[in-house]
């Protein structure tokens, strides 16, 4: 039985994973495991040892703090927005803006800002 900390971290791990264009296949073979073993860590089956962790966060190129980004926040999240950096299209978007130069992401932002509705959302 997973219990809300291995769901959390197995989160965190699909995100990172996703945003960086990895298989699951691509990431077991990078620690040493199945990909079967990432699934059941992605899912919060299986809880994932500090060991394992650790070379998961090297492998993500993230601290392994990022993990637990947002654990005591996370219970308050809603559904919608908890999984809205988990949908494909955002992580399309999100690697696409990123592939852009410094100049063209400012103005992409700043086009969104205006686009959601108005100059009280601007600097949000």
């Amino acid at each position: 039985m997973s219990n809300n900390i291995d769901v959390h971290l197995g989160k965190r791990l699909r995100r990172r994973r996703r945003l960086l264009g990895l298989t699951q296949q691509q990431l077991a073979g990078t620690v040493g495991v199945r990909f079967q073993q990432i699934q059941k860590y992605e899912c919060g089956a299986n809880r994932i040892s500090a060991a394992r962790l650790w070379q998961l966060s090297e492998a993500l190129e993230v601290p392994v703090g990022y993990f637990y980004d947002g654990l005591a926040d996370a219970r308050h999240e809603t559904t919608e927005g908890g999984e809205m950096f988990a949908r494909k299209e955002t992580l399309d978007l999100i690697r696409a803006y990123y592939l852009l130069g410094e100049r063209p992401r400012r103005r992409l932002l700043d086009l969104a800002k205006s686009l959601n509705g108005g100059p009280e959302h601007a600097d949000a």
